[in-house]
């Protein structure tokens, strides 16, 4: 066991001796079967987040007989570190001004079951889930719920964000742990999972409003940007738009111009669990969707060659996508950035936070928008950032002051002294006696 999780090691290692300059192969933890999930970072300041550069990250192989996937993030590896050594313009571009991580096989041990019977007996759901029958994908605490229904108590926004959802404290897996870990750990702003059986690309949400099993448009707040980014990647891609392409299955996807709102194709109502895009959205500031790049979920290794030549364009403008909208840093008035401040967009009601430095990234769509900064003990400010329709994040940096109470509050702490509260009767009663005593001097 763990042959293939080797050779995907060594296929990796080749890349970094390749490209030393510019990657970093790290593990984000084990499978259920103690396999390592190894990551490559593609940066051209590997192993450090620079202030105001984006994060962004390929995952794939999360069901472990959808091969496509994992290959395809193996091709593009190799396809980055090469164009970058031959000087390609658009791939330094993209390493020098994005950190960029591949993480090909999030279920190791379903590809290893799906790897021995091979290409010809792989079934439709050999090798799908981890060593202990769970479905990766599928295993992220439901925070759909909680959050629609704090929207329906009206909590939102006095008692409850609408963004960085808190996971509930049952949840205890520990086959997504590793990921989730990653994925709060990273400030990724953009994601892909690469999935396989189908021509197709799904945007959150995942899961429906209502009860039941009924399909049913269930839009983001963020729906607009959704459907830009999920059209990005179909549109370049040599086949999913294309009307006279073979349909994989019974759904013509190609009519539908390649994507399509998750909740109105599968419905996920597994009971408390949620899917990794919807989960994404809601406890981190990552948007992410899924490319379904391949009928086949496990093609012959003779197709590769052709799979990669209707995937690669969509993959390098889909990674590209990361620099749409706005960017910036959160400052305090000495210059020092502020983390976890929350940025909101006027008539989008899902904010995000800034990283440990102060900076964040918005993904938007062209257009003008009032944006707001605010942080704990920090007054707010808001002013019009304008997004254009050439590829580049507009700089939208903020500056804010701490309030007079949090300052008196600091200054409190500092010499171990609480503010007397006095009844408001005392407080009137003394006023005349304090301004006799101060013009005696």
């Amino acid at each position: 066991t763990g042959l293939m999780s080797d050779v995907l090691g060594r296929l990796m290692k080749v890349v970094n001796e390749m490209c030393p300059n510019i990657t970093r192969i790290y593990n984000i933890g084990k499978s259920h079967g103690g396999l390592k999930l190894y990551a490559i970072e593609i940066s051209d300041n590997p192993g450090e987040h620079e202030v105001g550069e984006p994060e962004f990250r390929y995952t794939a192989g999360s069901h472990g007989n959808e091969v496509l996937g994992r290959e395809l993030l193996l091709l593009l590896m190799q396809f980055m570190c090469l164009e970058y050594l031959s000087g390609n313009p658009r791939i330094r571009h993209l390493v020098e001004e994005t950190r960029i991580h591949l993480l090909p096989s999030v279920n190791p041990d379903g590809y290893e079951k799906a790897f021995e019977v091979g290409s010809e007996l792989s079934g439709w759901s050999l090798g799908r889930w981890s060593q202990d029958g769970i479905d990766i994908h599928h295993n992220f605490p439901d925070l759909n719920s909680v959050l629609w229904e704090g929207e329906a108590k009206k909590w939102i926004p006095r008692k409850m964000f609408n963004h960085h959802v808190a996971i509930p404290e049952w949840y205890q897996s520990k086959n997504t742990r590793s990921l989730i870990a990653w994925m709060e750990k990273m400030p990724f702003v953009l994601g892909g999972n690469l999935q396989g059986g189908e021509l197709v690309v799904t945007f959150p949400y995942d899961r429906t409003r209502s009860q039941g099993v009924t399909r049913e448009q269930t839009p983001t707040p963020d729906d607009h940007v959704f459907r830009w980014l999920a059209f990005s990647y179909a549109s370049t891609h040599r086949l999913m738009t294309d009307a006279n392409r073979r349909v994989c299955h019974t759904e013509d996807f190609a009519k539908e111009d390649g994507t399509i709102n998750g909740a109105s194709w599968h419905t996920i109502n597994f009971s408390l669990l949620a899917g990794m895009n919807d989960f994404s959205y809601l406890h981190t500031n990552c948007f992410e969707l899924s490319m379904y790049v391949g009928c086949d979920k496990f093609p012959h290794e003779s197709e590769l060659p052709e799979e990669w030549e209707n995937n690669r364009e969509s993959l390098l403008v889909f990674m590209e996508q990361v620099h749409r909208g706005i960017k910036g840093v959160v400052r305090d008035l000495q210059g020092r950035g502020i983390a976890n401040a929350i940025i909101s967009v006027e008539g989008i009601s899902h904010d995000i936070r800034t990283a440990l430095d102060g900076d964040y990234w918005r993904l938007l769509n062209p257009g003008e928008y009032r944006v707001t900064a605010r942080a704990e003990g920090y007054s707010l400010s808001s002013k019009k950032c304008e997004v254009g329709y050439e590829m580049g994040a507009t700089r939208c940096d903020f500056t804010i002051g701490r309030t007079n109470l949090s300052r008196i509050k600091e200054i409190m702490e500092k010499f171990n002294k609480q503010p007397i509260r006095l009844p408001v009767r005392q407080l009137q009663a003394r006023r005349p006696r304090e301004r006799y005593l101060g013009a005696l001097g």
